[in-house]
């Protein structure tokens, strides 16, 4: 019988599993960050797009493979393998930047910016952001407030809607290019692939990864399957789905940005991009058409991210806060930082993310060999620990924190750091120093017995 269920579920709702992953992996930011790529990249953007594409697909892929390998239960592996109040509060951070405090706030804010603020008068921008935002924000409290139904209406109503807008908007853009591709800028000119690698952190979707994880496997469960091997399959093909998808709207719009800058100079972000090609392309109508894109992308974006905070911390609290109350406190905090103070919460969140991000690479890379590092959890320890201290110290730089004498010592003496990336060192070293104390640990009875 528990084939017969693995198998229906795999005809059944592998596809529309993968819609919603993707739906909700895809917002805002996925649509303006590869045209705004493009641009600047020129005739450099398919290596750019490579660099992008490695950071801003593969490693969600990777965090996708890992949940997989862990049967869905990744968050009591984070915390059996690392320290449990350490994971706890890594966790909390993590849904706070890609709900409420950041990710959420921004899906109203941007889709109202690109979508709605064109059909506007100057006059009635405050009002009309109240308006849409208001409406917005309930229609994500609405799909979001049964996570039974999630699957069902993020994956199958929201996602193929979006699906055939954006194609809509791709064939018209390779059917008749914008323009000629021009030379590479900045950074794109020596170093595109470096520089797409960096651009790709910019989508925050490996944090996603987790909270996303943590959802279709909920909604695996809830269709009746509670094989481990099972949920892990699921959730590893919905994932290879999505990137699927990913990848292709990303050189779309990629090849998008390339071909504007002989028309439309180069814009300062890629929503503006965006404005200027599908205005071209289809006339009074072409806002219309990116309102419905960006409205969609952040709308499903934000019903799922919302789920999973909402989840996760009423399992944190073991219940005594309703998950439709905590649904309902992010829901209204969000709609309020949409229409105010978004730039001061953002500028506020950044330093978070600096802090938190190697944190979850380094884990998610370290689960992916966890079967290899069995019972040796001083491993993952040294490891954080390492990282802990040099994500911490790019936190507070981002912040504007940091000392100049020490942070030009560390940029002399610390591979990659001028990049970022001081972590890699440190966490790799932690890692074998891990490696080490384990050689003088015994392995506990119960593996022995196993």
């Amino acid at each position: 019988m528990e084939g017969i269920a693995i198998n229906a579920l795999k005809k059944k709702d592998l596809l529309t599993l993968g819609f919603m992953m993707f739906s909700i992996y895809f917002g805002a930011g996925n649509l303006i960050f590869p045209p705004a790529l493009g641009q600047a990249a020129g005739d450099h953007t398919l290596l750019a797009m490579l660099g992008f594409m490695t950071t801003g697909i593969g490693l969600p892929l990777l965090g996708i493979t890992a949940i997989a390998l862990a049967g869905g239960e990744y968050v009591p592996l984070l915390r059996a393998k690392t320290w449990p109040m350490f994971a706890t509060v890594l966790l909390i951070i993590l849904y706070l930047i890609i709900g409420p405090l950041f990710a959420m706030p921004r899906t109203g804010a941007v889709s109202f910016e690109i979508g709605i603020r064109p059909f506007l008068t100057e006059e009635n921008l405050g009002l009309g952001q109240l308006i849409y935002t208001a409406i917005f924000f309930a229609a994500s409290y609405y799909l979001a407030l049964n996570p039974n139904k999630i699957i069902d209406r993020v994956g199958k109503m929201l996602t193929p809607a979006l699906l055939i807008v954006l194609a809509i908007l791709f064939v018209q853009a390779f059917h008749s290019p914008l323009g000629d591709v021009f030379a590479p800028t900045g950074s794109y000119i020596e170093a595109p692939f470096a520089q797409g690698f960096q651009d790709g952190y910019q989508t925050m979707d490996l944090l996603a990864s987790i909270a996303i994880g943590a959802l279709v496997t909920n909604a695996v469960r809830l269709r009746g399957i509670t094989d481990t091997r099972a949920i892990g399959a699921a959730c590893l093909v919905s994932g290879l789905i999505t990137v699927t998808l990913m990848a292709i709207v990303y050189g779309s719009l990629a090849y998008i940005g390339a071909t504007s800058a002989s028309v439309l100079s180069h814009s300062e972000n890629g929503g503006q991009i965006l404005s200027g090609a599908v205005g071209i392309f289809f006339g009074s109508a072409g806002n219309l058409l990116l309102a419905v894109i960006i409205g969609l992308a952040c709308l499903t974006t934000c019903c799922g991210i919302t789920s999973s905070a909402a989840m996760f911390f009423n399992k944190l609290l073991k219940g005594r806060i309703s998950y439709e109350r905590l649904l309902l406190f992010s829901i209204l905090f969000s709609f309020a930082a949409s229409n105010v103070g978004l730039t001061q919460i953002i500028a506020l969140a950044v330093p978070f993310l600096v802090a938190i991000y190697p944190l979850v690479i380094v884990f998610v890379i370290l689960s992916l060999f966890d079967r290899v590092i069995g019972w040796r959890k001083s491993i993952y320890q040294g490891a954080m620990a390492l990282t802990l201290v040099f994500s911490l110290i790019d936190g507070l730089h981002a912040a504007g924190l940091s000392n100049a004498g020490i942070h030009a010592m560390l940029v002399a003496y610390i591979p990659f750091y001028e990049i970022m990336m001081g972590w890699v060192c440190p966490a790799i070293f932690g890692a074998l120093v891990g490696l080490g104390v384990s050689l003088f640990q015994t392995a506990p009875a119960t593996v022995k017995e196993a």
